[in-house]
């Protein structure tokens, strides 16, 4: 990278985000050494102004932000550091300085795609997708179709719970199916946003 520390006397703003909610979590400034220490150490270090010292995210609470990338902006003055943080984030216990949750239930469904893409890359033994990607597309099929069943039948006759737990069932089949296809989850995402769209017209 070719950051510019001069803009700022020295420093650089670092956006600190969590890499799998996408939650913005803080921001804090880094100079040369913050940074330098931050990639070598793989735990995000800051240049505190108030202290005129560096400090390492975590270095009393434990809390410490795992690095998982760093990207600079096209100005060359600004951080986006994406991180595992290891519990709150906020010296006030709120898991961002803003006070929010940093949650997205949804976007595990990204994660679980990965997870079965890789699956599918590596085939391990002993694991159950595997077989399902083994057993053929018809199989795949059947069991999503089985799946789709017992999702109904709990919603019109069976419980709540039951019906989250077999609609879970269904859409990780279905992701399973769609990964054997050659396709993932966002390439159902981009169809219904695509029917959202005012100008969409039906097939």
């Amino acid at each position: 990278m070719n950051l510019n520390f001069e803009k700022m006397n020295g420093l650089v703003p670092a956006i600190i985000q969590d890499a799998d909610t996408a939650k913005v979590l803080m921001l804090g400034f880094m100079n040369e050494e913050a940074y330098r220490l931050t990639v070598e150490s793989g735990k995000v270090t800051f240049f505190s102004r108030t202290k005129n010292r560096l400090w390492t995210k975590g270095e009393e609470s434990g809390n410490f932000l795992h690095v998982v990338s760093i990207r600079e902006d096209c100005d060359h003055d600004t951080l986006l550091i994406q991180v595992h943080p290891a519990g709150p984030v906020c010296h006030t216990g709120t898991d961002t300085c803003w006070g929010e949750k940093n949650e997205q239930p949804v976007l595990f469904l990204k994660t679980l795609q990965d997870f079965i893409s890789r699956r599918h890359e590596e085939m391990p033994e002993g694991s159950y997708t595997t077989s399902l990607f083994r057993s053929g597309v018809n199989k795949m099929a059947q069991k999503v179709g089985e799946e789709a069943v017992e999702t109904v039948i709990e919603a019109c006759n069976g419980t709540d719970d039951r019906l989250i737990y077999e609609g879970a069932d269904l859409l990780y089949h279905l992701i399973v199916l769609l990964t054997s296809k050659g396709y993932r989850i966002e390439d159902l995402a981009r169809e219904l946003q695509e029917r959202h769209s005012d100008t969409w017209k039906k097939h």
